[in-house]
């Protein structure tokens, strides 16, 4: 992937538009007020499952990338930038041609394979590291293999002379996390430590978790790969690519916290299991799982920093559409301790579960003294923010009243008090978009209109025989035109598979926009309402182009002999049989 898909891989074009603008859901898009234009009737639209935004206001529309640039006035190169610093993105890491990124990345995922391979191989010689897996852990011989349980020897430069024998550079060991400079030569990354790898959902190795073997106090337990071009620990789901099918089959997910909980799991038996990689559960954590399942169960501690969790995940779970749960584990152990103990344990546990939102209200209810006042405060404080933040309004006025019916308050009283937590509203980046005329807006939307029922219509395509290019605006939308002449049969795939390379992408974002219009307008209309709208917005475009060119002529008869004004006029006649031959043609539809 190159730099643009890379940011189109990491950001969504909502999350894009928000940081702009408030929006509000309206059935499967996202509306809000137009910012090109002075309106009290939102007529901007954002389209999640197509990831495009359209303006009908002004007819201006496109992906993410031409967002920013109309907003903050700057060039593609400049919204590159943008859109790069807000997904964590190192534009310097790209590189042009077919030498670039992803021959770079070819390469890193090369590295890291050899470094799993090598480390596999010295755990199989390392005693300790055997007896810690083995005897300690209780994994078997065959699911160290599973999950490829290494050992990194603790010399200093073991993997880095390794891997230079297999010829690779230290710049592309640096670059894959495997290694660091120490006292001016590179070293290893990982040393003395049990190594776990991470794999990414297909199972290429991307980075490792690193478990130290012999306690030091001075030395963090764990330690991870550094973020690489490869390993995002935002985005890192442990153990997914070998948990996916139990996933789809089981209908649900669990979320434990430690590597060594997936690997105990899955050795009981139990392997929809998988760990958010050391850190703290994330929005792209939620949205990766949600490709497989909407149902996502977390074995998380349930001290007061797992409750501050919850309180933060839970509306990010809202927001992309998962069913988030809670797993009770018994007596306070980790999964890994409890499987241990009795496997079968641990299966109870995880099909004993409640709805996050439950969960938390119970958590504070036996924290605080609700009876009293302050213990009222304390406890709505704590839920109020979370049940504002909750998508759905039905939902959302369910805990309302559940909050109210628990504390003994008026609903009235908790609402107050919940339009005080939501009155502040959210900052919006500062921005003049350059406005659009409303002759150029009108033009715009009428040409979008007339061609996407065209385009979604076909038997409205002979409206198309008086239009010429010169009567639209933009290349895009005239190559679009040209097209339609070219292949009158063919459906939008089909005429953008005909388009130039250089055409192809502008042509692409064209037709999904052209798409969502029609979707939007015309859907559930009836053909003879379509051909009458088609037949009218006909009438605009001639009418709109003959206004046009009729000034132009005009002004050229004030200089022109009379020969040349003879000719001219000539041009104004056909220009009036244009139009009338549209006018009688849209009286027919009537």
């Amino acid at each position: 992937m190159d730099a643009v898909e890379d940011i189109k891989s990491r950001l969504s074009i909502e999350d894009v538009v928000a940081d702009y603008m408030e929006l509000k859901r309206a059935g499967r898009n996202l509306r809000a007020l137009s910012p090109f234009s002075n309106e009290k009737t939102p007529s901007f639209m954002v389209s999640p499952e197509k990831q495009i935004w359209h303006d009908f206001s002004s007819g201006k529309g496109g992906n993410m990338f031409s967002f920013v640039m109309e907003m903050e006035g700057v060039d593609f190169r400049g919204a590159l930038e943008i859109l790069a610093r807000k997904a964590g993105i190192d534009l310097s890491e790209y590189s042009r041609g077919d030498t670039g990124r992803s021959k770079q990345k070819a390469r890193l995922y090369e590295c890291l394979e050899a470094a799993a391979r090598f480390y596999q191989l010295q755990f199989s010689k390392n005693k300790t590291a055997l007896e810690y897996v083995l005897k300690k852990r209780k994994f078997s011989k065959a699911t160290a293999l599973a999950f490829r349980i290494g050992y990194s020897p603790n010399t200093g430069q073991a993997l880095v002379e390794y891997l230079k024998g297999k010829k690779f550079t230290e710049k592309e060991i640096k670059q894959a996390g495997l290694a660091t400079d120490r006292y001016g030569r590179l070293s290893d990354m990982f040393r003395g430590r049990v190594m776990i790898p991470l794999n990414d959902s297909t199972g290429r190795v991307v980075g490792f978790t690193a478990r130290l073997l012999e306690d030091d106090p001075k030395a963090p337990k764990y330690i991870n790969t550094p973020q690489t071009m490869l390993y995002d620990k935002g985005r890192q789901v442990y153990g997914l690519h070998l948990a996916k099918d139990a996933i789809r089959k089981s209908k649900f997910v669990v979320v434990v916290e430690g590597n060594l909980d997936v690997i105990a799991s899955h050795q009981a038996g139990v392997t929809n299991v998988v760990a958010s990689a050391g850190t703290a559960m994330t929005e792209m954590h939620l949205k990766e799982l949600s490709r497989f399942t909407p149902d996502v169960r977390l074995a998380f501690d349930q001290d007061s920093a797992g409750l501050q969790a919850m309180e933060r995940v839970i509306p990010l779970a809202s927001k992309v559409n998962v069913s988030l749960s809670i797993i009770t584990v018994p007596e306070g152990k980790d999964p890994d301790e409890l499987i241990q103990k009795d496997p079968e344990l641990w299966q109870r546990a995880i099909e004993s579960y409640d709805y996050a939102v439950d969960w938390l209200m119970d958590q504070y209810e036996q924290r605080l003294d609700i009876a009293s006042g302050a213990g009222k405060k304390a406890f709505t404080d704590a839920l109020l923010p979370v049940v504002s933040k909750l998508q759905d309004s039905v939902e959302r006025d369910h805990y309302i009243i559940q909050l109210a019916e628990k504390i003994g308050i008026s609903q009235e009283a908790l609402r107050a008090k919940l339009a005080q937590t939501t009155t502040q509203p959210k900052r919006f980046k500062q921005t003049s978009p350059q406005a659009v005329s409303p002759i150029e807006a009108d033009m715009s939307k009428t040409q979008n209109q007339f061609l996407a029922l065209c385009i979604m219509e076909p038997r409205l395509r002979e409206l198309l025989t008086p239009i010429r290019t010169e009567m639209l605006h933009g290349e895009t939308v005239q190559s679009m035109l040209r097209l339609l002449g070219q292949h009158p049969e063919a459906n939008v795939k089909e005429l953008i598979a005909h388009a130039d390379k250089q055409e192809l992408h502008d042509l692409e974002e064209y037709g999904t926009i052209l798409t969502v219009l029609y979707e939007e307008l015309y859907a559930n209309l009836e053909y003879i309402e379509l051909q009458y709208e088609a037949a009218r917005l006909q009438v605009r475009v001639i009418e709109k182009y003959v206004k046009t060119k009729k000034a132009a002529l005009a002004s050229a008869m004030r200089t022109a002999n009379d020969e040349d004004i003879e000719a001219l006029l000539q041009e104004v006649k056909k220009l009036d049989v244009l139009l009338k031959t549209a006018k009688e043609t849209l009286s027919g539809e009537r």
